[in-house]
């Protein structure tokens, strides 16, 4: 059977390592017959949580601040696999990629105890240098509180420039990854 996978991009830059990383999952989930939607969260309208606890009353639009998060709710609702990408910014997820992963919240706010829908998950990053143990911390507390599998984890160090990834391992290890949900 296959999957909906959604990625959130966390990435600034497209053609960047990250993004690298990102197609290389994709080409390998899609040659499985998986379906997937990835979004580039620097180029969409996505503004911080308010915090409100207003949200989880529309399941087309749960949050009350109406802006390109509207885009995400329904892949991500559908999505079986949830793909977080990002660059180690300051030794944690970029900025884009936390705004929209703290906007997912208002999904939760539909459901009681404030449930998190059941998901898979799977990390994908890419960095400067080798520095990811507060990530990969952050992500596996964020699995544990959100009730989701972790499902695989590429972690690229080493890659500053733009194409510093071409021809390292952790692009064969990320089509590998994809090309195994089934």
């Amino acid at each position: 059977m296959n999957k909906k996978i959604a990625i959130l991009n966390g990435s600034p830059r497209r053609k960047g390592n990250t993004s690298t990383l990102v197609q290389a999952f994709t080409k390998g989930a899609e040659a499985s017959g998986n379906t997937v939607r990835e979004f580039f969260l620097d180029k969409m309208d996505i503004r911080g949580c308010k915090g409100c606890f207003g949200g989880g009353k529309n399941a087309d639009s749960p949050c009350v601040q109406k802006d390109d998060m509207d885009q995400v709710y329904p892949a991500y609702r559908d999505a079986d696999i949830v793909v977080l990408a990002t660059p180690l910014y300051f030794w944690t997820v970029s900025g884009q990629l936390k705004c929209a992963i703290d906007r997912l919240f208002a999904v939760a706010e539909g459901n009681p105890g404030y449930r998190n829908p059941e998901k898979e998950s799977i990390l994908l990053m890419a960095a400067e240098g080798n520095g990811f143990e507060e990530t990969v911390y952050w992500y596996d507390r964020l699995m544990d509180h959100l009730q989701w599998k972790s499902i695989g984890k590429v972690l690229c160090g080493g890659v500053t420039g733009l194409g510093d990834i071409a021809g390292r391992e952790e692009l064969e290890e990320a089509r590998k990854l994809g090309v195994s949900i089934r």
